[in-house]
């Protein structure tokens, strides 16, 4: 899921700073931004945050690792790298086989 709403939220700041760099452009992904803004804060983050919430649960991790997830959905990028690390602390064998 973090996959997902970092993807968004990347999507969502390339195109903000296509609207810096070139505002004729704008009018053209001006609606991108609208689905993709609905999309990622009210479909995917409230999504994301349940499932941080139910990881810190199920791992028993500190606080402070709720904090930083939730903060990864705010910082563009920033879930892909968390997203790698946790697997690492949590899993340092690899993922288990089903």
């Amino acid at each position: 899921m973090s996959f997902i709403t970092g993807t968004t939220l990347l999507s969502l700041f390339v195109t903000l700073f296509v609207h810096k760099v070139d505002p004729n452009l704008w009018k053209h992904v001006s609606w991108f931004v609208k689905i993709d803004g609905v999309v990622h804060g009210l479909v995917f983050y409230p999504i994301y945050m349940i499932l941080c919430f139910n990881l810190v649960l199920k791992f028993r991790l500190n606080t402070a690792y709720l904090g930083l997830m939730l903060f990864a959905g705010f910082v563009p990028g920033l879930a892909f790298y968390l997203e790698h690390r946790m697997r690492v602390k949590l899993y340092p064998e690899g993922l288990p086989a089903k």
